[in-house]
């Protein structure tokens, strides 16, 4: 199982050198979100800019990146991950380096959207780059990139507001060096990664548009980033702080957006469905930035409601993403490229609209507006309700919308949600169809592509052989979706070798056995009910899975694919510790089975 029921022996953050020059990348890159935000107000002093121009470091940045996300695809698919990550990061140190180098307001914005088109193609390209590099189990890569992205997050303020306070160039310089440092070690450490069997093509992410449901779902969230960054953008204005204080209000921000978008997003979507989450976190975003435009200058309250904020953006960030890839009828990175087309236009153009507004009105009315959007993003996101109910019962289910093909294979594999694995390679859709020689109710394996897996095997082996019983070994293929994107997870030819290498070892003990590869898991909860679902349609008597064997982040995941496999599952559990399984042990858990 790709995840961590099957049990993971090394930590997530055992990774080798490449996947963490790729994270400090990451890092680096998601420090850009807020990094300028504490020095707006010392470039608007500095360069005589009034607001609205400063604001537009945002909307050349955001507009930028928005239209190179529909060329991205394109690029990767012909010349590589590694180097459209290479090439990213070539512009990402050559702009920032320049508009720390500019002499006016003009040029900083100028050079800021040159950075925009390096940050596209980085951001495009950096998950699938860390999973094809990550060791220890896809859900490792997962781990390591939202760890990346909730620290830069967290961190770009702070670094913008210590470096600004010495000069507004600081910032600038810094992301530059940084850069230069990731880009060495990305040449040097990170092997060349396969191009794409399929060529995007340039038009793709725009007739993906076509599909109701990403369609709205992006116009839900164009609306939500418009009240988004038009907090993130002009919100420092009113404040009246120094840069070091700015640095450390949008650093509070940070952390909440970070904490809610990995911890609580996928608590409340679990707890209370994707609609409700969405609808309620929704209309509570919309009552913060209400109450930032009733006391914009309070700067107390201001404050406080900026910091709050992050809760909500946290939350709406990663539930979005997932339900925008779920009801998505295309590939991951297509459908991703789509939405932030979309979403991110919006964050483009609210920073400077807010500008101009407070010119031509006052400084509370871009709040007004904004908090509005946000209504009316609830209001277009009612138009879709039966998308989302359909997100929500996919996700149920552990799978993917039956509108869209879960691999390139035949389209019986698409809609069984499995594929049958033999040892000589020949493979069909099934979905628990397939048996093997051994009476009674099989024993299901579930693995993953870790070392550990192997004990998981070796267990399955010992208990189906004293009970005379056969094994379905069983591999859950998942996707790779974070708050801020999508790329496609570990290749279902990759998936069959592992069943493949594990059919081998239970050949070699003489225990009858069958594989599959279970498709389109959306998360690893999914992915624990894609195993129970499949046990439970074969009968099986036990389900032999791995313990988690590390803290923090990752022990969270493994809670989450183990819990729901112990919710869904109607047959025994028997859980493997990474040390070998002493025989002793499996001949008691066989008595019990027999």
């Amino acid at each position: 199982m790709s995840g961590h029921p099957a049990g993971a022996s090394a930590s997530p953050f055992r990774q080798p050198k490449a996947v963490f020059a790729v994270a400090f990348a990451c890092v680096v890159s998601f420090m850009g979100i807020g990094l300028v935000d504490p020095i707006l107000p010392a470039i608007s002093h500095e360069l005589n800019a009034t607001p609205s121009q400063v604001t537009l470091l945002f909307t050349s940045y955001l507009v930028v990146t928005a239209v190179a996300m529909l060329i991205t695809g394109w690029v990767s698919s012909r010349i590589g991950a590694k180097f459209t990550l290479m090439a990213g990061l070539v512009l990402i140190v050559v702009f920032s380096a320049l508009a720390g180098a500019s002499p006016s307001i003009g040029a900083i914005v100028g050079f800021r959207a040159g950075w925009g088109i390096g940050n596209a193609l980085f951001i495009a390209t950096s998950l699938a780059v860390i999973v094809a590099s990550a060791s220890g189990g896809f859900a490792g890569a997962i781990i390591l990139y939202e760890a990346a992205l909730g620290l830069g997050i967290a961190v770009g303020p702070l670094l913008g507001g210590l470096l600004g306070h010495v000069s507004w160039r600081g910032p600038f310089y810094g992301v530059s060096v940084l850069m230069a440092v990731a880009l060495i070690a990305t040449v040097v450490l990170v092997e060349r990664t396969p191009r794409p069997q399929r060529k995007t093509s340039l038009l793709d992410p725009l007739r993906a548009l076509r599909h109701r449901g990403l369609l709205t779902m992006s116009l839900t969230a164009l609306c939500y980033n418009w009240a988004f960054f038009t907090v993130l953008g002009y919100a420092p204005f009113p404040m009246g702080l120094d840069a070091i204080q700015l640095g450390f209000v949008f650093t509070g921000w940070g952390l909440l957006v970070a904490l809610f978008s990995v911890f609580g997003a996928p608590w409340l979507q679990s707890r209370f469905g994707i609609a409700r989450t969405l609808y309620a976190n929704l209309a509570l975003f919309a009552v913060t930035v209400l109450v930032i435009a009733i006391w914009t200058t309070h700067p107390p309250v201001l404050v406080t409601a900026v910091i709050v904020a992050g809760v909500f953006i946290g939350i709406n960030n990663t539930v979005t993403t997932q339900a925008v890839m779920t009801v998505a009828p295309v590939e991951r990175p297509i459908a991703s490229a789509a939405y932030g087309f979309v979403r991110f236009i919006g964050g483009g153009l609210a920073p400077f609209a807010a500008g101009k507004l407070v010119e031509l009105t006052n400084i509370h009315v871009p709040f007004f507006i904004g908090a509005g959007a946000l209504v009316l993003g609830i209001v277009i996101l009612s138009t879709a309700h039966g998308h989302l109910v359909e997100a929500e019962r996919v996700q149920a289910e552990g799978g993917q919308a039956a509108s869209e093909p879960a691999t390139s294979e035949p389209a019986v594999a698409a809609r069984t949600g499995a594929v049958l694995v033999t040892l000589n390679g020949d493979t069909e859709g099934d979905r628990g169809g397939a048996t093997a020689s051994g009476g009674g109710a099989p024993i299901v394996a579930a693995i993953d592509g870790s070392p550990a897996a192997v004990r998981v095997t070796e267990a399955a082996a010992r208990l189906a052989a004293l009970a005379g019983r056969s094994v379905h070994l069983l591999h859950a293929q998942e996707g790779a979706v974070t708050g801020e994107g999508a790329a496609e997870g570990e290749s279902l030819e990759a998936s069959r070798a592992t069943v493949r290498r594990h059919l081998e070892l239970l050949a070699r003990s003489d225990v009858p056995a069958v594989g599959h590869v279970l498709l389109g898991a959306c998360d690893h909860g999914g992915a624990g009910r894609l195993v129970a679902e499949h046990a439970n349609q074969i009968g099986a008597s036990v389900i032999v899975v791995g313990a988690p064997t590390h803290g923090g982040i990752a022990a969270l995941m493994d809670a989450s694919a183990g819990r729901e496999l112990g919710r869904h599952a109607r047959s025994h559990l028997f859980i493997v510790n990474p040390a070998p399984v002493p025989a002793e042990a499996a001949e008691r858990h066989a008595d019990s089975v027999a």
